[in-house]
């Protein structure tokens, strides 16, 4: 047996060869079979994910404009709600001083049905009055006397 004893890290001989061959087949290979399927990955998901942000600043300015939108109709609605607002308390002023009017006239009118009334009951209350007085002064008259008073 004889020991062979080689000091050299590297040696160059028909192994050497054999190992870059082979170390180069396998670069082949993972390039190949993980490293392009896996950069065809990342470009989709790339991809996939810019597309989603232009999605994303779209919407944005949808709804920023929509935002807008709405808040000038909430400001045109508010101005009419306030003009219809005004015309109804005009109206309601308006309604409730022609009912007050109509309410006063009746007033009026009841007071002087009252007053006529009054004034007819008085009437008739004098005569009744006059015509009791005449009969009890007539009877006073007849008592005091003790003789009958005719007409």
């Amino acid at each position: 047996m004889e020991i062979v004893s080689n000091i050299a890290l590297i040696s160059i001989n028909e192994t050497l060869i054999v190992q870059l061959l082979s170390f180069l087949i396998f670069l082949f290979l993972i390039n190949r079979l993980m490293f392009r399927p896996l950069e065809g990955v990342m470009a989709e998901r790339t991809e996939y994910i810019d597309t989603l942000q232009n999605e994303i600043i779209e919407t944005e300015s949808e709804l920023n404009k929509v935002s807008r939108l709405l808040d000038r109709q909430e400001a045109a609605t508010r101005e009419q709600a306030h003009a219809l607002r005004k015309d109804v308390e005009e109206a309601g002023g308006n309604r409730a001083g022609e009912i007050f009017s109509a309410v006063r006239k009746e007033v009026a009118e009841l007071k002087d049905q009252a007053e006529e009334e009054v004034a007819g009951q008085l009437a008739e209350a004098r005569k009744s009055i006059q015509k009791e007085s005449e009969e009890l002064s007539m009877r006073i008259m007849e008592k005091i006397l003790d003789r009958r008073i005719g007409k």
